[in-house]
């Protein structure tokens, strides 16, 4: 199919000139300010490249070494499945890829919406949903689990997610003392984690302009075992980055630049998946939240990453709302139409509300529509001769219908998006079926799904070798 026949909508926020004026602000900033260091190992590897002593915490990189760690990162990340079989690639304009979950403290009831803390068996069921739910490429750490010592709550958490999906993992570790043991596991179970990476770890520097000693130390574990990893920061706007969109998006992007440096001076070609969380901050209510303008920001740093040939992670709209309601369902529509439409790389946080301290069932299913009616839009539609129809438009003419036509029998079964959850229902049909009420639909089918989830084959196995293994850490 000729590309001139294929019409695809897009959304574009800067121009060559804005880019090249947000990397030029965001270079002074790392020239000029610098960043605050805690690892004396990142400090010597900064000190090297630089030629100055390693004592003080603040950094200031120049341009030429920035541009160094540009040239040799690499532009795509090829992430495979726990089968070994290719998944996705990251990076190089590639569609946008959604990822379930996020490291939630509560797990909101799908019939009810009351919150209890999280739990293993939440983390199993919700695992087992992210592996169903077609719109989702990958699972992320849904929540913290709670119902087992604290010690060893990260490494159930990975233990099932690896052995309730194949799809792959990005996972997020509270207790960084566990990060090599929760690797450790992984490998028990998988064997070679880097030659077919199905898990992605996932980092955070703390803004403004810090990177913690926690952060470099498995930023550095990871890159040794040659395993790809997101570094992304998380900004709130007028609290941890400046109140204007352009000033968030210049610190934001500078913080992304010193975490690509350092990791290309521990290793060049080191693969990184870099991206930002743009947030606001409410000061009367305490909170961070996110704004019309926080997916603006997320598309102009997409943007700058395409510009860096860099593959990219975005936000996902979640951790707005308080359940699958109007609140949530708006963020969900704003954030996964403008991610495909953009350049977004990966959305791997979907299905959270209460400023991510809740996860949804309810809520990951509704996004799993969102994105699928929003991958369609993003695809467009074609205009070669077929689908032009004139001769189809000939053969009719005036006042007869194409209900019988060759395209339409044809096409029918897929010409339009058909809900699983809600029908397309006259208002007679609506009266007639006692006015039901789309949320009461939507918690009937997500309840209903639960209970059809499957596991993987190798479910037990994988269950029975990672907590004998556990009981020894």
């Amino acid at each position: 199919m000729q590309a001139d026949f294929q019409v695809r909508p897009q959304i574009r926020v800067l121009n060559q000139a804005q880019i090249a004026r947000i990397h030029d602000v965001s270079l002074r900033i790392l020239a000029t300010v610098g960043i605050r260091v805690d690892s004396p190992k990142a400090r010597d590897i900064f000190a090297r490249a630089i030629g100055h002593s390693s004592d003080e915490d603040r950094v200031r990189i120049p341009r030429e070494l920035v541009e160094q760690a540009l040239a040799s990162a690499p532009s795509g990340v090829d992430i495979y499945d726990r089968r070994g079989d290719f998944a996705f690639r990251v990076g190089e304009n590639g569609p946008t890829r959604f990822g379930i979950g996020v490291t939630a403290l509560f797990y909101q009831d799908p019939a009810t919406d009351r919150t209890t803390p999280f739990r293993r068996q939440n983390m199993e069921t919700m695992v087992r949903l992210g592996n169903t739910l077609d719109s989702y490429d990958l699972v992320s750490t849904v929540g913290i689990v709670q119902d087992v010592e604290p010690e060893v709550s990260d490494l159930y958490a990975t233990l099932e997610m690896i052995a309730n999906t194949v799809k792959p993992l990005v996972v997020l570790i509270s207790d960084e003392n566990r990060y090599a043991d929760v690797l450790s596991l992984a490998a028990h179970l998988h064997g070679d984690l880097a030659a077919r990476p199905f898990i992605i770890p996932y980092f955070n520097p703390i803004s403004p302009l810090l990177i913690n000693e926690g952060t470099t130390d498995k930023m550095l574990q990871t890159i040794e075992l040659g395993l790809p990893f997101i570094y992304s920061n998380y900004g709130m706007a007028g609290a941890t980055t400046p109140i204007t969109p352009a000033g968030t998006l210049a610190l934001l992007n500078a913080e992304l630049l010193a975490g690509l440096t350092c990791s290309q001076l521990v290793k060049p070609g080191a693969p990184i998946i870099l991206g930002s969380l743009p947030a606001f901050f409410d000061m009367r209510g305490m909170s961070s939240f996110y704004d019309t303008h926080s997916y603006l920001i997320n598309l102009a740093c997409t943007e700058m990453m395409a510009h860096y040939h860099l593959p990219h992670c975005g936000t996902s709209g979640s951790g707005m709302g308080w359940g699958a309601d109007l609140i949530a369902g708006g963020h969900q529509w704003m954030n996964h139409l403008t991610s495909v439409m953009g350049k977004v790389g990966l959305v791997p946080f979907v299905g959270d509300n209460f400023d991510s301290k809740a996860f949804s069932p309810t809520l990951a299913v509704y996004a799993n529509e969102v994105i699928a009616q929003a991958r369609r839009l993003a695809q467009g539609f074609s205009l070669n001769d077929e689908e032009l129809a004139l001769d189809e438009i000939a053969e009719i003419g005036s006042g007869e219908n194409y209900l019988a036509s060759n395209l339409t029998l044809k096409h029918f079964r897929n010409a339009y998006y058909s809900s699983d959850i809600w029908p397309n229902l006259s208002l007679e049909a609506w009266q007639a079926r006692n006015r039901p009420q789309p949320a009461a639909l939507l918690r009937d089918y997500t309840q209903e799904m639960l209970t059809r989830l499957q596991a993987p084959a190798d479910h037990a196995d994988l269950l029975a070798r990672g907590e004998a293994l556990i009981s020894t850490m």
